[in-house]
């Protein structure tokens, strides 16, 4: 039975940080020396810049590593004064790790010596035959100690990313620096979603719209040339069909530029009207005790309705499902289909998306392996 892509991220993830864990409690060996008989440097004042020196570069090594193996990234306009204050309480941190794996890999021996011993019908100790109960004591006992290990090591991970964000946290200017990047990225991509929004209004009108309202003039064209009465009122019946189906394609095409129940009734109706105007089942639940900003109802509706065409249009879906809930001081909606999946949040109508929701300083993501399902998730902030 293959195991779900969902499952291997996150064994991925869990090995990634059990091995960056590993790295770190052998590097904590070399960091308490180095603070020992370094906080003994300091005392002469020849040596301190060296003695700082180093600590800046062992602290680099350590932020490095959780953003290698946790992801944590920190900013690097530390002194090297604060590096050698983290070093401090981290080789401390480290060597208690360092602990818990010893005791995990004591354990494990054990483990195995008092296995073969139950087996062989001994008693853990060897020295009397086993009992009925010995199995069972053994097993709760193991479970015992492996779920005190675990703790201990997602103790100690915490402990680190802690650590490391108290020392190597952005500084007030590398925020700012932070923050004027985000905003000129969004800007650019607020201007992107708007020149795609308008390419994708033009390509709806001249593709939609004008063929059709092209085709009517034709007809009508042809019903007053024409000679016989019977033939020209055939004609005005056509045109009259394709005057209704061109109101249509405009009526299709103004929803999708802005829905006018978003302003007057909110969220709620909006995506009811866009769930039956869906070519797949669309089953909806919206649970918003209270009605979010009107920007960021555009943006949670834009969402629902690109997601639903995409799926519609690619995925060979039977079954859409629209999700939007209230998750503390932000709105999250999901999107999630039955379809073929391999959707890309990088292509077509979804980068799209992406760009509209960073702009609102949200959250999009795409989940869809390969046989599906897919996933569209977008977290909005309402404050």
């Amino acid at each position: 039975m293959p195991v779900p892509a969902a499952m291997r991220r996150y064994l991925r993830k869990v090995l990634r940080g059990t091995l960056g864990l590993a790295i770190g409690a052998t590097t904590a060996v070399a960091e308490f020396f180095y603070v020992l008989f370094g906080g003994i440097a300091l005392a002469v004042p020849a040596f301190r810049r060296t003695v700082f020196s180093g600590a800046r570069t062992l602290s680099e090594m350590e932020r490095q590593r959780l953003e290698k193996y946790f992801g944590a990234e920190n900013a690097t306009d530390y002194t090297a004064r604060r590096a050698m204050a983290y070093l401090v309480p981290r080789c401390a941190i480290g060597l208690l790790t360092a602990g818990i794996f010893g005791m995990i890999l004591l354990g494990a021996g054990s483990g195995v010596i008092i296995g073969f011993q139950l087996l062989d019908g001994r008693s853990p100790g060897g020295e009397a035959p086993a009992d009925w109960y010995d199995p069972v004591t053994t097993a709760l006992f193991g479970a015992l100690l492996v779920f005190l290990s675990l703790q201990g090591l997602i103790g100690a991970a915490t402990l680190d990313h802690k650590l490391a964000m108290r020392f190597f946290g952005p500084s007030k200017k590398e925020q700012l620096r932070r923050r004027v990047s985000e905003l000129a990225t969004s800007r650019a991509e607020v201007v992107e979603a708007v020149n795609g929004e308008r390419r994708r209004i033009e390509r709806d009108l001249h593709d939609g719209v004008q063929q059709r309202l092209v085709a009517l003039g034709m007809l009508l064209g042809r019903a007053r040339r024409a000679g016989d009465p019977d033939h020209a009122s055939e004609l005005l019946r056509q045109a009259h069909e394709e005057s209704q189906r061109a109101l249509e394609d405009l009526r299709e095409v103004s929803w999708r530029v802005y829905p006018i129940a978003l302003d007057s009734d909110g969220l709620h109706p909006a995506l009811e009207a866009l769930a039956e105007r869906s070519g797949v089942p669309v089953h909806l639940r919206v649970d918003l005790p209270e009605r979010p900003p009107a920007a960021i109802e555009t943006v949670v509706y834009f969402v629902a309705s690109e997601a639903v065409t995409n799926t519609i249009k690619h995925a060979a879906a039977t079954r859409i499902d629209i999700e939007a809930e209230r998750d503390g001081d932000s709105v999250r909606v999901r999107i999630t289909d039955d379809g073929t999946g391999g959707a890309r949040e990088s292509g077509g109508g979804l980068s799209g998306l992406a760009m509209r929701v960073a702009a609102a300083d949200g959250r999009f993501s795409v989940d869809s392996p390969p046989g599906g399902p897919t996933v569209v998730t977008a977290v909005l902030p309402c404050e």
